[in-house]
């Protein structure tokens, strides 16, 4: 398939940007308005409809996020050898439209007989089908669509800069509205209307990306198209074949996400193997320099695991908590649980620009904080967040719940963590790894992302309740037990922040030079 294609000349038009931009920005844009508006959904479906036991709803939302943070490195690699980013893109929205339409068939809702839980298995079958294809569609979409972005400029454009700036407001008001919306649908309306929402928000970014084609110049195309149609020993195209190995993939995803326990044992297999393979060429392949700072980004990567881990509470006992334990109006609204998510991307568009500025006047005066003291200090932020919960708690309404601004406070502080690591990190491997390992270490940051998702539900378990029909029985006691969750969370966070500051001028000098 080819596409036709205009001169970059002719190629100007979104605020003198290519036009291109605004077909990722667009494309982008709906897929993040699916994936989180479903994303605080999911746990609150599996355990009020389906009426699955917290600690089993925590696993599949763990397993999930881990999946789905993990496909996109095997995805940007089949992408980058053989497919080109164009093909990729549209086989992955397609595989995100089916996902995300497929969550919308609810079944019948599982109900008590007796002692146990009768569920409609069918449906539920669906579900995890459909958590499957949305894995691998991601995979294929997610790393991408954002290179295609890179290649729209040369790598001295000027507006290159500003280009990815205005395509990462895309994600942000993606997610933005979907926490509104489909967490308003799901909880008013029915599952179906939220999640359907999201696979119709799906729909339109692939009609998007379609339409836009042209806009791409031909550059997100393979880049020997010739290897893609030889014939592999299935008597197929190699393009096809990659396609039905994706769909096996799909096969595997749906039914690891039914063994509580796969994806944790694959991800701990797959940790002690990069984490051994590191290890070894920083010892007998690295001169002394590459060998100090590969040890700094090794740190650096480690500690992004506490960091997410405990940032992803968001979508598993901050839900939760939402959900059971909170008076839930603010502002004059009264927000459902899943909507809280909101405040993350609220306060990203709010603060990103400030905190860019910041740095920039810290970096004018010789007083930027270092890589390692960002780390420490976001760490610590998201410890501070729990500690705002944990202060909450000790204040309920005559009705014994935490009033909901204690939320709002924890997701600014959460966020304010977020903007002082999460920018720096991508830039520190590529600054600190030796430049024929870039692609290795990539990996290995993405491969700790999806770890944290794994590690975050463990952390969440520590509050998993025992529930009638789906809902809490005892408000208090079930008060008590996130309270200690969050006050465990606060001192981890703190501590590890604490420990983190205290070596970053050991970690500067071995850096050697690069901040």
């Amino acid at each position: 398939m080819t596409t036709a294609s205009i001169s970059p000349a002719e190629d100007r038009g979104f605020f003198g940007h290519p036009r291109g931009l605004y077909v990722c920005f667009a494309t982008e844009l709906w897929e993040r308005f699916s994936f989180y508006g479903m994303k605080y959904l999911l746990l609150l479906y599996l355990t009020k409809y389906h009426l699955f036991s917290d600690a089993n709803g925590l696993e599949v939302l763990g397993g999930y996020a881990a999946l789905v943070y993990a496909m996109p490195v095997i995805g940007g690699l089949l992408a980058d050898r053989y497919l080109g980013m164009r093909k990729s893109v549209i086989f992955g929205g397609l595989l995100l439209v089916l996902g995300h339409l497929g969550m919308a068939v609810e079944g019948e809702q599982a109900r008590m007989v007796g002692d146990a839980v009768v569920r409609d298995e069918r449906a539920l079958q669906v579900f995890y089908l459909s958590l499957g294809l949305i894995v691998v569609g991601v995979g294929f979409l997610k790393p991408n669509i954002s290179t295609i972005v890179g290649q729209l400029y040369s790598v001295d454009d000027p507006r290159r800069d500003a280009g990815f700036t205005i395509f990462y407001m895309g994600i942000n008001l993606g997610s933005l509205t979907a926490t509104l919306l489909c967490g308003y649908l799901g909880l008013t309306y029915g599952w179906a209307w939220g999640f359907g929402a999201a696979g119709v928000g799906m729909l339109v970014g692939l009609a998007t990306f379609l339409h836009g084609q042209k806009h791409l110049r031909g550059l997100a195309e393979p880049r020997d198209p010739e290897r893609l149609r030889q014939r592999t020993a299935l008597g197929i195209s190699r393009e096809w074949t990659i396609y039905l190995a994706s769909l096996l993939g799909v096969a595997t995803a749906w039914q690891m996400l039914q063994f509580h326990g796969a994806v944790g044992t694959l991800l701990n297999a797959l940790a002690l193997v990069a984490f051994l393979g590191i290890a070894w060429f920083i010892l007998f392949r690295c001169n002394p320099v590459e060998r100090s700072r590969m040890t700094v980004l090794v740190i650096l990567i480690v500690s992004s695991v506490v960091f997410w881990s405990l940032f992803e509470q968001s979508a598993a006992s901050m839900t939760l908590y939402a959900d059971r334990v909170m008076d839930r109006e603010v502002f004059g609204f009264t927000l459902t649980a899943a909507q809280f998510g909101f405040f993350n991307a609220f306060f990203i568009f709010l603060l990103a620009p400030i905190f860019a500025a910041l740095w920039t006047w810290l970096g004018q005066r010789g007083r930027e904080p270092s890589t390692p003291v960002k780390f420490a200090l976001g760490i610590a932020l998201a410890g501070v967040g729990f500690g705002a919960l944990v202060w909450g708690a000790q204040h309920p309404d005559e009705r014994g719940l935490v009033v909901g601004y204690w939320m709002v406070l924890a997701y600014l502080l959460h966020t304010m963590g977020e903007l002082c690591l999460s920018p720096v990190g991508l830039s520190a491997v590529t600054k600190l790894a030796v430049p024929s390992v870039v692609g290795v270490m990539m990996g290995a940051w993405f491969l700790a992302t999806a770890y944290s998702e794994f590690v975050a539900v463990q952390l969440s378990k520590i509050a998993a309740l025992d529930t009638l029909g789906g809902q809490i029985t005892d408000v208090s006691r079930a008060l008590e037990a996130y309270t200690e969750l969050f006050g465990s969370l606060m001192w981890v966070g703190l501590g590890v922040g604490l420990v983190l500051l205290l070596l970053s001028p050991l970690l500067r000098r071995m850096m050697r030079g690069i901040h």
